[in-house]
């Protein structure tokens, strides 16, 4: 196998993505097609030399962006590709207090379905994932740069996991700043080593997994809503 077509192994949690950007170019250059049929997992596994739980988690985030539909016992497909959305939401356009608490007021709305979906229709592979995001939170009190996207993955693999791909698409189209805004603007002595705020808000998303691997979509709801809440509250509190 020619050593370019290898993925960077030096990436780790990368790998996922720069499959699916390799994948997307594809796509989006003509060279796969609509209607046309992925690669199967054996021959991707083989020319980027990833592992096939890489693979599958790319063709999940394909999956989740419109990009492919996936037929059991038939593999991937191309789908045409989906018209550009005129929805976007910028860090810069959330400039006041009374903004970043509408943003979670909708987070709430959107987020708490996400997670009663995700736990009636969630993989055993999206489970691993969104516990590796929960195990990457509550280490990143040993690495606070790392807290942000941590928990910011955590939800996002939620929305992969409720298998709706416009759940996932709306808080990939945030990114981070949707982490980020409350800390940022809000909160300026507020930083993310702050070892009792990131114990609080582990235990919350502890609970949210929990209610997912348990496969209970209204405990699911509901600790995602008092996730949600409690951040609102804390919001309100801050100095």
């Amino acid at each position: 196998m020619p050593s370019d077509q290898r993925l960077d192994r030096d990436t780790g949690r990368g790998l996922a993505h720069e499959l699916v950007e390799r994948l997307k170019a594809r796509i989006l250059a003509g060279e796969i097609t609509p209607g046309q049929k992925l690669p199967t997992e054996s021959s991707l596994v083989e020319e980027f030399g990833v592992s096939r739980t890489v693979v599958r988690e790319a063709i999940s985030r394909l999956q989740a962006a419109g990009l492919v539909e996936t037929f059991q016992g038939r593999g991937s497909f191309v789908l045409a590709l989906p018209a550009s959305t005129a929805f976007s939401v910028e860090a810069s356009g959330i400039r006041t207090h009374r903004d970043v608490l509408d943003m979670i007021d909708f987070r709430i709305g959107v987020e708490s379905e996400s997670a009663g979906l995700a736990a009636e229709r969630r993989t055993d592979l999206q489970l691993r994932a969104i516990e590796r995001a929960l195990v990457d939170l509550g280490r990143s009190s040993e690495h606070p740069g790392d807290a942000v996207e941590a928990d910011f993955q955590f939800h996002l693999k939620i929305a992969l996991a409720s298998g709706n791909r416009f759940y996932s698409e709306l808080l990939a189209s945030f990114g981070p700043m949707v982490i980020m805004l409350p800390r940022t603007r809000l909160e300026p002595a507020y930083t993310v080593s702050n070892a009792t705020h990131l114990t609080r808000v582990t235990l919350e998303h502890e609970n949210v997994y929990r209610a997912i691997a348990d496969q209970d979509a209204a405990a699911a709801r509901a600790a995602m809503r008092v996730h949600l809440s409690n951040s609102r509250a804390r919001l309100q509190q801050a100095p």
